[in-house]
């Protein structure tokens, strides 16, 4: 009898026990909870959503937006240890190797690491000729200075300023009306606009970020900005750039992608500002509402490698990238060796990238359910077929395997942990992995019994096993069993071991094959067409009972043989394997395995 499972008790925690809500339909038995929830407002009584006509919903996504990485200066914010110079470097130097051309390195006023981390640039002239250097800054003279100060020398800059404007934050953080929030922004505006206009031969451009912009009234937004792109004479040499963040997610990404394609609009010489995102994922929500933001016509995404950022993080850039690719648009970066691109990231932030993260998490190209598994190994199967109908390479075929978005190998992983082993896989990934780690090609009527097995072993150890593990227990299983007898031929009690087998011409299967057991001390000998035939007659000639139902076999890569036999021993049906440099001996010895492990399940 199964031993008794102990009721475990919350105390914390209340089931929901109120009364079912009016028109609550007959298969929706969830009850109200105790949770204060009216505590909260939807987005649209916070802030005034614009009317929009949506036609943005219909637009796909042809082509990759201007990335912008802020892991170092929105993204170093968020670190407990922020980096210094030398981590710094060098997750600058992967992001220009990436292929980013505009990168956001710091808030040089806000910390001496940062301002000293822009002079290291500067001075080791690490900034190659197509990249550009954004700096952030406050709406403050003295910290405008101090930011101008930081890049003197830089081949290119832009100076990205930000002041909060909604309402909540012009109330409680600022306290300044609306008007002195607009008069506050066009001021340092004015003063940056001055500053810059001091070093002629500088080239230096101007971004804006109305902070909190998701929760801004839209027509603030605009006479904020628009007020900007007037003052800083947006031209096509001079693009401004009008950066509308979703600070905090307050609504689902639909509501964002109106906010943006309102902005998108109506903002003021459009054709000379570039318009871009700077969501982050309160919500767990940043990368729809990025990808919605550029349906609805966003032009630049900022955002941080694997997601980091204050809170639940910014938007992830290699997700977003990488959900381009999938899609068949160039992603404009290098992201085929992710794990490098990991190993980096995680350095420099000194946190890790979990294992379930969407393209570079350690398990999320691998499936353990035996169902996942076998349409992964069918597929994969398939499109190694489909290369080859093709005359092409597998790398260059076109990709469709079942729950493999993308394929592991062109973002720099190996099939190897695609599938693995535990108590919930199946008889196809298990088929798999023996066939690319140890060169096995199980017949479709061995790979349940094997799994069957598998199972038993992963149910009793709890753990998952290991390619290797795997191997050696396919071993114990099928093929040890069929070469008990042969260290002793003097003979083991119910050992059959082999002592000859033959062919009159070379190979498997070709001309007629004898073969010699000895069994218990005494020889016997039979013929047949094929080793395994004979070996059944050499059992036979024993008065063993055996009836050979299937066999197969074929080269293993690497040299050796691999054979397996389905035999029928008083009246159950066995397999076993066989492994050999000669083809003949794997062949008799798969038929001996089926033997014995009948001997011993009668045992």
């Amino acid at each position: 009898m199964a031993s008794a499972v102990p009721t475990t008790v919350f105390p914390t925690l209340h089931t929901p026990s109120g009364e079912l809500p009016d028109h609550a339909p007959h298969w929706n038995p969830q009850r109200p909870s105790s949770m204060p929830y009216q505590r909260y407002r939807p987005a649209h009584q916070r802030v005034p959503l614009p009317p929009v006509d949506r036609s943005w919903p219909t637009r796909r996504i042809e082509r990759a937006p201007l990335w912008v990485p802020v892991d170092l200066r929105d993204g170093n914010q968020a670190l407990a240890e922020p980096m210094d110079t030398a981590r710094k470097r060098r997750l600058f130097d992967l992001l220009v190797t990436m292929g980013f051309k505009e990168i956001e390195v710091g808030y040089p006023s806000a910390s001496r690491t940062d301002f000293d981390f822009v002079r290291h640039l500067v001075e080791a002239d690490a900034v190659p000729d197509d990249v550009t250097v954004s700096v952030f800054t406050a709406a403050r003279r003295d910290l405008i200075d101090r930011t101008l100060d930081s890049v003197e020398g830089l081949p290119r800059t832009l100076v990205h300023l930000y002041t909060a404007t909604a309402p909540t934050w012009r109330d409680v953080v600022l306290g300044r009306s609306r008007a002195e929030v607009h008069a506050l922004v066009r001021e340092a505006a004015t003063h940056l606009l001055r500053r810059a206009e001091e070093r002629p031969g500088a080239d230096i451009r101007f971004e804006f970020s109305p902070e909190v912009f998701n929760l801004t009234e839209p027509d603030f937004v605009l006479e904020v900005c628009n007020g900007l792109t007037d003052l800083w004479e947006a031209s096509g040499d001079r693009p401004v750039v009008h950066n509308l963040p979703a600070t905090v997610e307050i609504a689902t990404p639909n509501v964002y992608a109106d906010q943006i394609a309102y902005a998108d609009r109506h903002l003021a010489r459009r054709e000379h500002v570039i318009l871009s995102v700077h969501p982050h994922n309160d919500r767990g929500t940043g990368v729809a509402c990025a990808e919605l933001a550029l349906l609805a016509g966003a032009q630049r995404v900022e955002g941080c490698l694997f997601g980091n950022g204050e809170r639940t993080g910014n938007v992830d850039l290699m997700t977003l990238a990488l959900n381009l690719y999938t899609q068949g648009v160039d992603p404009m970066l290098d992201l085929s060796d992710i794990d490098a691109v990991r190993e980096v990231v995680e350095y420099c932030n000194r946190l890790p990238v979990p294992d379930r993260h969407p393209y570079a998490g350690d398990l999320v190209h691998t499936a353990f359910s035996g169902t996942h598994q076998d349409a992964i190994a069918k597929g994969l199967a398939h499109h190694a077929k489909r290369a080859a109908e093709l005359g092409v390479p597998e790398t260059a075929a076109p990709w469709s395997v079942p729950y493999l978005p993308v394929d592991p190998a062109d973002i720099g992983r190996t099939y190897e942990a695609v599938i693995r082993i535990n108590s919930q896989s199946g008889k196809g990934g298990v088929a798999h992995l023996l066939r690319v780690h140890h060169g096995l090609d199980l017949p479709a009527d061995l790979r349940p019994d094997f799994a069957r097995a598998v199972q038993l072993r992963t149910d009793d150890s709890g753990r998952e096993l290991s390619p290797a593990e795997l191997g050696d227990l396919f071993h114990t299983t099928y093929v040890a069993p069929g070469q008990e007898g042969q260290e002793d031929q003097e003979g083991q009690q119910g050992a059959h071991a082999l002592v000859t087998v033959t062919a009159d011409a070379p190979g498997a299967g070709s001309g007629r094959c004898g073969c010699t057991l000895r069994i218990d001390g005494r020889e016997h000998s039979g013929h047949g067409d094929a080793p395994q035939s004979a070996v059944v007659e050499a059992l036979r000639a024993a008065d063993v009972p055996v009836e050979l139902l299937a066999h197969t076999g074929h080269p293993v890569e690497g040299g050796g043989h691999a054979a397996y036999a389905a035999c029928r021993v008083d009246g159950v049906p066995h397999w076993g394997a066989g492994r050999d440099p000669d083809p003949l001996v794997a062949a008799a010895r798969a038929v001996l395995a089926a033997v014995h492990r009948a001997d011993r399940d009668r045992s």
